[in-house]
């Protein structure tokens, strides 16, 4: 085998990581090992809309893994109840230990008892993985104690005793507490190898900053971004309009604490000006949704409803403005100030003239209808610089940017949010962006492009005009790929009664997707030809209850938003889907609503859900078969390479110390 310059300094480069035979030989054989292991197990989940609590549940629980693991380890040798108990430890652990220790009377046997039930169950998620990658996930604290316990039998004759007097050491030191605890995690990250979302992290629930913050204590993890991200990631960037739909829509659904106190945003100046400049209107069309995520006087409520009706006013003004540049983005349906007479109360939209149902604009010149009041600039300005400084914002940018893309695929799946936009007659849709064209995969690499570069153009230079109004066309863009609506129609359901108005046709995507001939020519499109190939989406809730099936075009397609999020349960009858993708196969678990972590901690209820087994392996599949098992198998090749370069003497060995 010759070696041209260039492939010996890479080898040099690989030599410095294994300078010598012996050291990459072991690493062969290790690879080789683990191409043999069984695939870890893939979770899916999409539109969490930050239900936290939910989420929280669904991840704790490994969408019910953890029950049925349970289950199949002992069997007949516990009752239900205590498997729900040992169950619901495993989820909330520090929650579960602090009423077991007020009410259990032996606490010791307890925690004898639970440790070697948890150590069975952390034995059983951990057996498909090599010891060096379970050893990264154990705590630092007790890694070595949970290492021999692992591996250590304590059906032995002599082992027994070794072991249960580590068992009972952990107790009389009175860390028993501590390492339940961290047993508890173990077993959690364990069961879950990957997880994916599927878009749309915020809007309508209460903490999507804390489903972030859980999200960022995975290693495993992807995000594909959804319509209601880019909102707040654009926001996060700077973007006007789009800051003022995250507020709007915060105000809509009763989430302005998500915006004021999770991520510190100063709305005081919006609220200010609203009272001062609605003092007395009603506002009726603006009165928010109230979920409950907290409590409202009637004074506070008229004020947000005040805030919502001033933030969707400022809104539709700076959307004119930014469609008015981008006469490319076909959305002239959209500047609808204009049309409206403002002496009459009514305004025309096609051929048609409508009643509005709220003709109070103060704030609105008639001849000028996008420009903003003096007020009304002072007010984007404070909100854009309380965004900018947002921490937590920022930093929660940063990892959706690191984390995150249009699209993935991996393990024969592609994964995107909302949709291929297509033709009526089936093919991709040309979108012309930056005086380009884009259709299909390229369209989707186009807007990845941009939202990066507007990112880091920014960071380096201080503009942050480069690509922030790209990144306001995906939210409601005709052809955004993660909107999929001809119209956003906001400014309808605020002022228009006739529900004609309110349609937001779909494009032909949504139509197409139960042929299995679009997914496979999207699958195609995207370098995903085999027959296990399919592509995992979300966006459109699945009308569950009307009997609308997830899987679609054949099993090509899985849609699975099911509705996480409280607001959409009316509409599917359930409560959101999780794709689970192990080494057996595929399964496909419909969630019922989940009422609240204190009664699952107290009263040990689960989510109840329905599983269905999408596709079934007779052979188990390994990681070998896995995109890992292709890259690794590149390992190998390179470092076999390296072993010939040693053993032809073209590089040399580490020198060794023989004394």
């Amino acid at each position: 085998m010759e070696f041209t310059e260039q492939d010996l300094r890479y080898l040099e480069l690989l030599a410095r990581r294994y300078p010598s035979i012996q050291k990459a030989s072991t690493e062969i054989i290790n690879l080789k090992a683990i191409l043999s292991l069984p695939k870890g197990t893939e979770h899916f989940l999409s539109d969490l809309h930050g239900e936290y609590e939910a989420f929280t549940h669904l991840l704790n629980s490994a969408s019910g893994v953890v029950k049925r693991r349970i289950s199949d380890i002992f069997k007949d040798t516990l009752r239900e109840s205590e498997k729900d108990s040992l169950a619901t430890l495993i989820y909330y652990p520090e929650e579960k230990i602090r009423l077991i220790i007020r009410k259990e009377p032996a606490l010791d046997e307890w925690y004898k008892l639970t440790l070697h039930r948890l150590i069975k169950v952390c034995r059983s998620v951990s057996s498909k993985y090599t010891r060096s990658k379970v050893r990264k996930a154990l705590p630092k604290d007790f890694a070595y104690v949970i290492e021999e316990l692992l591996h250590e039998d304590e059906n032995k004759i002599n082992k027994q005793h070794y072991y249960d007097g580590i068992i009972d050491t952990i107790i009389s030191t009175g860390r028993a507490k501590e390492f339940i605890v961290e047993l508890c995690i173990l077993i959690r990250k364990l069961v879950i190898d990957r997880l994916h979302i599927v878009g749309d992290i915020f809007d309508r629930g209460p903490n999507p900053d804390l489903i972030i913050e859980t999200l960022m204590l995975y290693k495993e993890i992807d995000i594909q971004w959804g319509n209601h991200d880019v909102v707040w990631m654009g926001a996060a960037m700077g973007s006007t309009p789009l800051i003022a739909n995250l507020i709007r829509i915060a105000a809509r659904y009763d989430n302005l604490s998500t915006v004021e106190d999770a991520y510190g945003i100063n709305l005081l100046p919006l609220a200010t000006f609203a009272m001062q400049v609605y003092k007395d209107d009603p506002c009726t069309a603006f009165k928010p949704k109230l979920t409950g995520n907290r409590e409202y006087s009637s004074d506070e409520n008229y004020m947000v409803t005040q805030m919502q009706k001033a933030i969707a006013v400022i809104q539709f003004k700076l959307e004119g403005q930014l469609i008015k540049r981008h006469p490319e983005f076909k959305m002239d349906d959209r500047l609808v100030l204009e049309h409206i007479d403002y002496e009459k109360g009514t305004i025309r939209m096609g051929r048609k003239i409508y009643q509005l149902t709220d003709h109070n604009f103060p704030t609105i010149d008639p001849e000028n209808p996008y420009q903003l009041t003096l007020q009304e600039q002072e007010v984007m300005e404070r909100l854009r610089n309380s965004f900018l400084k947002s921490q937590k914002l920022q930093r929660h940018l940063k990892f959706l940017l690191n984390r995150g893309s249009m699209y993935l695929k991996m393990n024969a799946n592609l994964m995107y949010h909302g949709c291929i936009p297509m033709t009526a007659e089936g093919e991709f849709k040309k979108v012309k962006i930056e005086g380009s064209f884009y259709a299909g995969k390229a369209l989707l690499d186009k807007f990845d492009e941009i939202i990066r570069q507007c990112y880091y153009y920014k960071q380096n230079t201080g503009d942050d005009s480069v690509g922030l109004d790209y990144i306001y066309y995906l939210w409601p863009g005709p052809d955004s790929p993660l909107f999929g609506k001809t119209k956003m129609a906001t400014f309808e359901r605020y002022f228009i009664e006739d529900k004609e108005t309110h349609i937001e046709d779909k494009n032909p995507y949504f139509n197409l997707r139960d042929q299995e001939e679009l997914s496979i020519k999207v699958l195609k499109e995207f370098g995903l030809e085999g027959a296990h190939s399919r592509i995992v989406n979300g966006h459109v809730p699945v009308k569950y209850k009307k009997g609308e099936d997830p899987v679609k075009g054949n099993g090509r397609m899985i849609v699975i938003d099911g509705g996480l999020a409280k607001a959409y349960q009316p509409e599917t009858g359930i409560a959101g889907y999780t794709l689970i993708y192990n080494s057996y196969g595929l399964m496909l678990a419909a969630h019922e609503p989940f009422e609240s972590t204190q009664k699952a901690i107290e009263e040990e209820t689960d989510i109840i859900s329905d599983l269905r087994i999408l596709e079934k392996s007779s052979v188990r599949q390994r990681v070998g078969d896995t995109d890992i098992g292709e890259h690794l198998r590149k390992e190998i090749g390179e470092l076999e390479t390296l072993l010939i370069a040693y053993r032809k003497g073209y590089l040399k060995e580490e020198s060794l110390d023989i004394n």
